[in-house]
């Protein structure tokens, strides 16, 4: 590797750690996924159990624990916060930047590689992923490298490694989130050899390989889980994770059933605006050299296969298509290193749709400090009174913070009109204005609309650290309390059985928290006592 790659690979480095590393804990971790995770990581520390992943101090089936394990390791070097939860993807941000563009340089060529690089940093939710403490960045990362090991196994020097490390970052990709990811490869596979008319340049014995590398992440957790617990816990784990898995697929979850087509907005507005790129294809063929043209072919597939496999099953959640980002961005960038080589024209559609969207996007930022600032004007047209107890939280809005959407809308006309005789500069000044109103979303807004949504139930449950205490969550599902509580193991299994610490003996002052929407009968209980209401959240106290 010579000097200037040094340069150029360093100069991506230090630019995603200069975007995601900073501010990780600006604001508490949301409900339900980033705090379930981090509490699964904080109760490991706990307990000193490290194979076992656990919520309450419960087994925890949903997830499998590499993801827990990496925020495990993160919570002993910056202590159990918010940070620590977040870094692991913050971290896997700056790698994926890094492989983006050696992958990029080494399937076409140096300069796709630093538009897919720059793309992916200066494309919305790509980025804002980063910063969060979900599984799916780390998951979709190692998926991504699979892929790109399986198509190094037909045009690759050394296919036998590639087979192995096709196999091995399927695996790891199982150990984080499940067998979705071995879902994913084998439509993917099937779709490629319909299209490949065969497994040309795939030799059997290489399926071999990667199937027992895909195998063995997982297999030796569980082995250990086996050796450590014995057979009737691991029976049991394995079969209330398939049957998770499975209900995921088939049943609209925790209210998340969307229309079909959700996804496709999703992706078509989040990932703004590398989308919009995806629309300068046409029928026409490309002049790709045939490794290249295989890539493309396989980037195609993730995309489809995924976008298509999470628009059918019936939990629809807005990460669940965060897979997509890694061949959206690829397409997109080829398209626009082809732009930017004068190779190709912009198309008016693209052009449309970038200031279609990006106008949505801008406006959004634009009058969002404008609903804080004429609250009491919009609240008798909203019908949730969730919602509406919501907005009484006490943020500060002012008529400033509406230019940062407007600057941001002025921003991309001048890119849109720019481009015609710059499309190089116009597009960089694009990507970098995306770019500082993300962190401007994150650092500014991100915390006052926290502020409505949950912040009045994390700081009830914060007063009970170090408390002898019950505390429960009536009428909605939470994992705020175990985490902002700092909850530890108790013997007494009553505690979970709503019923009793509502009615029966309970032996220590419990506590509940409700919604405002479902809180009438438990202010007529005689055997609670109302503590008050807050932004939306009702809070009881119950003397043993």
């Amino acid at each position: 590797m010579n000097a200037n790659n040094l340069i150029r690979f360093a100069f991506i480095a230090i630019l995603g750690a200069l975007l995601f590393f900073p501010f990780l804990g600006q604001v508490h971790l949301f409900d339900w996924d980033e705090i379930n995770f981090a509490e699964c990581a904080r109760e490991m520390i706990v307990t000193k159990d490290y194979l076992k992943v656990q919520i309450d101090f419960q087994p925890f089936w949903e997830k499998p624990p590499l993801f827990i394990w990496m925020q495990v390791l993160s919570m002993k070097l910056f202590g159990i916060n918010e940070y620590a939860a977040r870094f692991p993807n913050a971290f896997m941000g700056v790698l994926t930047l890094v492989s983006l563009y050696y992958i990029g340089k080494r399937v076409v060529n140096e300069k796709m590689g630093m538009w897919w690089a720059v793309l992916y940093a200066g494309t919305w939710l790509p980025h804002f992923y980063f910063k969060s403490g979900i599984i799916d960045p780390t998951f979709n990362f190692f998926i991504f490298l699979a892929f790109f090991q399986m198509h190094l196994i037909r045009h690759g020097k050394n296919p036998f490694n590639h087979a192995l490390l096709t196999g091995l970052f399927l695996g790891l990709a199982v150990l984080t989130k499940g067998p979705v990811a071995i879902l994913i490869a084998l439509l993917a596979l099937g779709s490629y050899a319909i299209l490949n008319k065969g497994f040309w340049g795939y030799p059997i014995r290489y399926f071999i390989i990667i199937t027992f590398m895909a195998a063995l992440p997982f297999g030796l957790w569980f082995l250990a889980c086996v050796i450590q617990y014995g057979w009737h816990y691991g029976s049991w784990f394995m079969i209330e994770f398939i049957r998770y898995q499975i209900r995921l697929f088939t049943t609209g979850d925790a209210g998340h059933g969307q229309p079909f087509y959700y996804h496709f907005i999703v992706l078509l507005i989040g990932c703004f605006p590398a989308s919009l790129f995806l629309f300068q294809y046409s029928k026409k063929r490309t002049n790709e050299a045939e490794s290249s043209k295989d890539f493309t072919r396989w980037m195609w597939l993730l995309f489809w296969v995924t976008l298509l496999l999470f628009s059918i099953v019936k939990t629809k959640i807005v990460h669940y298509s965060s897979l997509c980002y890694f061949p959206l961005t690829y397409l997109a960038a080829l398209k626009t290193a082809a732009i930017a080589e004068a190779e190709e024209t912009l198309k008016t559609r693209v052009k449309v749709g970038l200031v279609i969207i990006g106008s949505i996007l801008a406006l959004l930022i634009a009058f969002l400090p404008l609903v804080g600032i004429y609250k009491t004007s919009l609240i008798p047209f909203i019908q949730d009174p969730f919602a509406v107890a919501n907005l009484s939280a006490q943020v500060s809005w002012g008529w400033e913070e509406s230019l940062w959407g407007f600057a941001y809308l002025i921003i991309i006309v001048v890119s849109l009109i720019w481009m015609r005789k710059n499309f190089i500069h116009a597009m960089r000044l694009l990507l970098i204005s995306t770019i500082i109103i993300l962190q401007v979303t994150v650092l500014h807004f991100t915390p006052k609309i926290e502020a409505y949504s949950q912040r009045a139930a994390i700081r009830y449950f914060k007063g009970f650290v170090g408390k002898d205490v019950y505390i429960h969550v009536l009428g909605y599902k939470s994992y705020a309390h175990y985490f902002y509580a700092e909850t530890q193991p108790q013997n007494n299994p009553k505690r979970r059985d709503e019923s009793w610490l509502l009615k029966g003996d309970v032996d220590k002052p419990t506590y509940f928290i409700c919604k405002i929407t479902a809180a009438e009968p438990y202010k007529h209980s005689k055997e609670l006592k109302l503590l008050g209401e807050k932004n939306g959240f009702v809070f009881f106290k119950r003397i043993p």
